[in-house]
């Protein structure tokens, strides 16, 4: 035992790890990653079991460290990201004059966020490290995972075994130890959005025929002026003066995070987006939100609205309905708490023991559902928006980033393509629609045109874009079974090259 023993079998590790690492090539020659370092991993006594490097493509572009990350979660595989509490040799290693940090900052950028490339150039990098119980089999799941995602036509073994002093698990030294409430503020000055019911496409009209569940809704006469204008049938960027029409074909909300969607024909849009989306979320027994990551079976809750009845009715498989109020109304014996949806603090309540109890029963684990206070709505300031309005404060509910998320129907059909050539049996195109889990669906002519947009008008409504939806490894998620696929996002990066985006906020 001993530090001695410990420094010998970190280094060991690092030392095998780095070695196979500087080795990986592509077919040109190319490197597959750039690893910062001041020494050759020659001596424990001047390196450490860290090893700092990001991810190349076959050009020698930087892929994100963000990407990388989201990749590594699909092998259960944890990596430290950024700059690490070190700008200073952060901005060393990659090269970044004080401009470049200065333009950084102006871009956005900030500690421990997925930021990682501004202009092309790294913000971070990827740190691993080996500490007393890492072992030979640690380093080689992560070297397999970038050899899968890399490199994946070559011999896995092959590369493994570099021309190097040969190192095996015998050879690591080892260590012996009714209407719509009144009281609702999102409510306050609605719009209402409502899609084109057909698209110009016939194999996405066949597809959507065959599975859509709608909903139409039409308010007393007392609010009709509240909701002043029906949307149109047509969704115009405001950078786009010609071409053929955009049409919105299909609106969905998520009246629960990561639930299934609720999809409508119309519906009313508030200060926050649509009307109770995201209004609700499932957390553990210690108040910590439950995605899709970590439970699948969420995908398999349908939540949907009646607002004639001023109800959420919510069903899954093997499970009695449950309905409750939409009415706001916490009561005395509420729980009040602070919970937090990607850095984003919101106050809010528990909805009580009989939710609690059906949604425990469904997952298998003891969990229950709260809902977001309407007076305390978490507010984020978007300094990366496009357009003359950027670092607009806008109001949020449960969502990650943005009060929408806009998806093109052309640029799924472009990815559809790419998974189709590497899977064994080809993805239906509304499935690989619900994986994204988009708000508004649009159809425009070309892929990928929306990057361009700053602004979009749907009828009287005027959107503002905030930018590009980074996916993670819910995309890889079948949103009707909750059977998980590493293809999915795997094609999405090689589809995008140094983007895991296909969507709008």
């Amino acid at each position: 035992g001993g530090m001695e023993k410990i420094k010998q079998h970190t280094f060991a590790l690092a030392h095998y790890t780095y070695t196979v690492l500087s080795a990986l090539k592509y077919a040109n020659g190319a490197p597959v990653v750039r690893i910062y370092s001041n020494t050759d991993f020659s001596s424990p006594d001047a390196q450490g079991p860290i090893i700092n490097f990001n991810v190349l493509d076959e050009h020698g572009e930087v892929i994100g460290f963000s990407q990388v990350d989201k990749m590594a979660s699909l092998y259960n595989i944890q990596l430290r990201t950024g700059c690490f509490c070190n700008t200073g040799a952060c901005q060393m290693h990659l090269g970044l004059s004080n401009e470049d940090i200065q333009r950084n900052l102006q871009a956005g950028h900030v500690c421990g966020d997925d930021i990682d490339l501004v202009d092309g150039q790294p913000t971070g990098s990827v740190r691993i490290s080996f500490g007393y119980m890492s072992s030979f089999e640690d380093a080689q799941t992560f070297l397999n995972f970038i050899i899968a995602t890399r490199l994946p036509k070559l011999d896995t073994e092959d590369l493994l075994q570099p021309s190097v002093p040969k190192l095996t698990p015998e050879s690591v030294p080892k260590l012996t130890t009714e209407s719509i409430p009144d009281d609702h503020s999102s409510f306050n000055n609605t719009e209402e959005l409502s899609p084109m019911p057909h698209t110009s496409d016939r194999e996405l009209r066949n597809n959507f025929s065959a599975t859509k569940t709608t909903v139409s809704w039409q308010p007393p006469e007392s609010e009709v002026e509240s909701i002043r204008a029906a949307v149109s049938e047509t969704a115009v960027p405001m950078c786009r003066r010609a071409g053929s029409p955009i049409t919105v074909t299909k609106i969905c909300l998520y009246p629960i995070k990561s639930c299934s969607a609720f999809e409508v024909t119309k519906w009313p849009v508030g200060n926050q987006g649509l009307l109770y989306d995201r209004n609700w979320m499932v957390v553990n027994q210690n108040g910590v939100c439950l995605s899709q990551k970590q439970e699948p079976r969420l995908c398999l809750v349908n939540p949907s609205i009646d607002l004639k009845k001023n109800v959420m009715v919510i069903q899954a498989e093997g499970m009695d309905s449950i309905s409750l109020s939409l009415q706001e109304n916490p009561g005395k014996e509420a729980v009040i708490c602070e919970s937090k949806v990607c850095s984003h603090r919101v106050k809010t309540y528990d909805c009580g023991e009989r939710l609690a109890g059906w949604f425990s029963t469904f997952l298998g684990r003891p969990c229950r559902l709260i809902r977001q206070c309407s007076a305390t709505k978490s507010v984020s300031c978007q300094e990366n928006t496009k357009g003359p309005a950027s670092a607009t404060k806008i109001s949020l509910s449960f969502v990650n980033e943005a009060q929408y998320l806009v998806i093109n129907v052309a640029s799924i059909l472009q990815l559809k393509e790419h998974i189709s050539a590497r899977l064994e049996e080809p993805l239906e195109m509304e499935e690989l629609l619900r994986r994204f889990r988009a708000n508004i669906v649009i159809s425009a002519p070309q892929s990928f045109e929306e990057e361009e947009w700053a602004e979009i008008s749907i009828g009287a409504l005027r959107f503002q874009v905030v930018g590009p939806c980074s996916r993670c490894q819910i995309i890889c998620i079948d949103q009707q079974s909750g059977e998980r696929n590493k293809e999915i996002l795997h094609s999405l990066s090689a589809a995008r090259g140094r983007k895991v985006s296909t969507e709008l906020y």
